[in-house]
């Protein structure tokens, strides 16, 4: 059975760019155009994920966030809004959605980003002992990180990073989020500098990173398995929506 999506949006056009997308790819489309009728849905309906708009007319979408985290704690939300201020992307994703895509987007990141909110939810319910991406390998029983099959010694407090990072492949973890699951980093300062010295060490070209990447003004991101670099928006094939 295709996993149903609940595209919740109150504009026409969006929901219908988004049900023909997300048809051809097979997945099964549920819309609702604003909160209450998010809500009746999701009480009746067996849904794989949300694609939730902010701005909808009946309530704030940031509270209808925390209605679903309180109601679903592990059901994957992607947020897509035309807010692009960095504290609207903090306070959405320090209340539990695991993504957050702006307006306008490309469909192919979007379904990019789909993909990995899904299994991140899969990978949550049964810890795997070893994570890999790309060239990167952390095997979590052992502490070991290897860069094509060759041992990367890390410190004790670089390990901690791409350790919280592969428990939430996929996710936007935010600064305030790391700084709470990673032991003395209460700086984002911090945090850029660990992320320097961890790309120098496991990524190929660390200006151009292609595993841990940067949200920016709002915190990283471990590429997940099988993940290609999703495109940013902007760029070809990008939709155009307020």
């Amino acid at each position: 059975m295709s996993p149903t999506i609940l595209v919740v949006d109150d504009e026409p056009p969006i929901r219908k760019l988004l049900r023909m997308g997300l048809s051809t790819q097979g997945y099964g489309v549920l819309e609702a155009s604003d909160a209450r009728t998010a809500l009746t849905l999701l009480g009746r309906e067996a849904v794989a994920l949300i694609i939730l708009d902010l701005g909808l007319p009946d309530m704030r979408g940031h509270e209808l966030l925390r209605a679903v985290r309180a109601q679903y704690p592990d059901l994957p939300v992607v947020v897509l809004s035309s807010r692009d201020d960095e504290a609207g992307k903090v306070e959405a994703l320090d209340l539990g959605a695991n993504d957050y895509v702006t307006k306008p987007f490309g469909m192919a990141e979007l379904l990019a980003r789909l993909r990995a909110a899904m299994r991140h939810q899969l990978a949550a319910r049964g810890e795997r002992p070893v994570f890999r991406v790309d060239r990167l390998s952390v095997d979590l029983v052992r502490r070991i990180v290897r860069v094509d099959d060759a041992e990367v010694k890390l410190t004790p407090r670089e390990y901690d990073f791409p350790r919280v990072l592969v428990l939430h492949a996929g996710k936007v973890l935010t600064h305030a989020q790391l700084m709470r699951s990673v032991p003395a980093s209460s700086d984002p300062q911090y945090l850029r500098v660990y992320m320097r010295q961890l790309r120098q060490k496991l990524e190929a070209d660390p200006e151009r990173p292609r595993i841990l990447l940067t949200e920016t003004g709002v915190g990283y991101r471990l590429r997940a398995p099988d993940d290609e670099p999703a495109h940013r928006p902007g760029e070809a094939g990008s939709a155009t929506a307020r």
